[in-house]
């Protein structure tokens, strides 16, 4: 294993641990309210703080950028570690077991590393750049489907973003009307390693912070999916709508938010 792999894989399990200790226990830590409809409670912290000692335990010298904590380290560094210590916050305080510690390295802000740990169910999903990606050590792959016809595809509604929500139930109405079902799980970086393993044919979200996707964008590349926005560019590093997939499901998905015709809220 990529050596950097091996130790974002230690902090994942060591963050992950503190999850599955206390998912639903909602007498054991405080809950904050950061924007409306979203939460952070002292355990994201707590996982945080785990994950940032290790990596600069190890790595003295990089950069670390949490969603809770922001920057810490050198933040002249080339080498930064973007962490989301709990991706799936309100399932966790509410006791539903689908959240994950998601952490990836960058380099000269290309994505070397990534790790998604879902402390659950035990599943440690990785990748390295040009090594591909893997489940517990397995090697896995994108599904094979060359369509939308009988796929499942992940996405989220925007509750952070409420006057989009008429453009996007356009939008869903057209997905629902291309494919066999969608699913709403929580937690994007899961989603996102759903698709590299072949539990969803696709996946597409808007307004993502980089935390939620850093990692589980590489594993869906290294799996041999794409990850474009939603007008097939790249530029979903910066505004955070992603769509991913195979590359034949990827095209559907983009005929389904075709410019054109997308409302200019969500492109």
């Amino acid at each position: 294993m990529h050596p950097m792999l091996n130790i974002a894989a230690r902090a994942a399990r060591t963050a992950g641990n503190l999850i599955a200790r206390n998912i639903g226990q909602q007498g054991n830590f405080e809950v904050a309210t950061k924007n409306k409809d979203d939460l952070v409670t002292s355990i994201d912290k707590q996982c945080e703080k785990v994950v940032a000692d290790t990596l600069l335990k190890a790595y003295r010298d990089h950069c670390i950028l949490g969603e809770e904590g922001g920057v810490i380290g050198n933040p002249d560094s080339e080498y930064q570690w973007v962490v989301d210590p709990i991706d799936g916050t309100t399932n966790f305080v509410q006791g539903i077991a689908h959240c994950a510690v998601s952490i990836a390295l960058r380099h000269n802000g290309k994505t070397e590393v990534g790790v998604v740990f879902d402390p659950i169910l035990n599943e440690m999903f990785t990748a390295a750049r040009g090594e591909g990606a893997f489940l517990n050590g397995h090697r896995i792959r994108v599904g094979q489907r060359d369509s939308l016809d009988g796929s499942i595809i992940g996405t989220a509604f925007p509750t952070r973003y409420r006057d989009r929500m008429p453009a996007y139930l356009e939008l869903f109405t057209r997905l629902i009307s291309n494919c066999a079902d969608i699913r709403r799980s929580g937690s994007a970086s899961l989603d996102l390693c759903y698709v590299a393993c072949g539990r969803f044919d696709g996946y597409l979200e808007q307004g993502l912070k980089q935390w939620d996707f850093a990692a589980g964008d590489l594993i869906v590349r290294e799996a041999g999916g794409l990850v474009t926005d939603f007008t097939g560019e790249p530029s979903y590093v910066k505004s955070g709508n992603i769509v991913a997939a195979n590359p034949k499901v990827l095209r559907s998905l983009l005929k389904i938010c075709d410019v054109q015709n997308l409302p200019a809220i969500l492109r």
